[in-house]
C-alpha cells in the first residue's frame, strides 16, 4: 500500500479505533508508538496482519464510507449464483450510503434477518442499520446503536467477502480491499472489479 491523502480517516480517533479492533497482543505490538491509522494499518498489513488492517479500516471510516467499502467488498467476490436477495440487500445498503432513508436502512435490516445473515451483502445491510439514527421500532423512542456496531457489521461482510466461494484468494483478496480502503479514505469510490473465476 503507498501512502494517500486519508482525508476521510482525520475524525477517527487512534486510541478509540484501536480499542475497538480487538487487536492480537502480536499485532498491538506493531502498533506501539504509531500515532495516525495509515500507519497502522500499514505496519499491519506489511506484517501479515491483513485481516486487522481491514478491521482497523472498518473502525476508522466513517460510517457511510464503511458501509460503501463493506458493498464493494462484497461486490468483487460475488457467489458464482448470487441469490436475489444477497443482490436487494447490497443494493439497498448502496441506497442508504446516497440517501441515509430509514426507510432504506429499515428494509435492508429486514431483509438480512430473513436471509439468516449469512452473507457479506447481509452484513453490509447490517451495517447500514445500525448507522442510522435509532434500531428501535418505529414510532417509540429513539435509541442509536452503539457507535463501534457498524464498524463490526463492516468488518464482519469483508472478512466473509475475502473467503466467499475460494478461501485460498483470502490473502490475495484482502489486499484488494485494503487499496479500495485507502481510496475510500481519501475520498475515492474504492470500486473493485468483479473478481475472474
Amino acid at each position: 500500500m503507498s501512502a494517500t491523502k486519508t482525508n476521510k480517516l482525520s475524525a477517527a480517533e487512534v486510541s478509540s479505533v484501536l480499542q475497538r479492533c480487538s487487536l492480537p497482543p502480536e499485532a498491538e505490538v506493531l502498533t506501539a508508538g504509531l500515532g495516525d491509522l495509515m500507519s497502522i494499518i500499514q505496519s499491519l498489513a506489511n506484517a501479515g496482519f491483513l485481516i486487522e488492517a481491514t478491521r482497523v479500516f472498518a473502525h476508522a471510516l466513517p460510517k457511510r464510507e464503511a458501509v460503501w467499502w463493506a458493498c464493494m467488498c462484497a461486490t468483487h467476490t460475488p457467489a458464482a449464483q448470487i441469490p436475489p436477495q444477497d443482490i436487494k440487500m447490497r443494493e439497498l445498503a448502496e441506497t442508504w450510503v446516497r440517501q441515509q432513508s430509514d426507510e432504506v436502512r429499515r428494509a435492508g435490516m429486514e431483509e438480512a434477518k430473513r436471509a439468516g445473515f449469512k452473507s457479506p451483502e447481509s452484513w453490509a445491510a447490517v451495517a447500514a442499520f445500525w448507522s442510522g439514527d435509532s434500531v428501535t421500532p418505529l414510532n417509540t423512542p429513539p435509541v442509536p446503536a452503539p457507535p463501534h456496531l457498524t464498524g463490526v457489521a463492516v468488518a464482519g461482510a469483508v472478512a466473509l467477502a475475502s473467503v466467499r466461494g475460494e478461501p485460498n484468494r483470502q490473502r490475495q483478496r484482502l489486499a484488494l480491499f485494503l487499496q479500495s480502503a485507502q481510496d475510500i479514505a481519501g475520498g475515492g469510490p474504492g470500486r473493485l472489479p468483479v473478481e475472474a473465476a
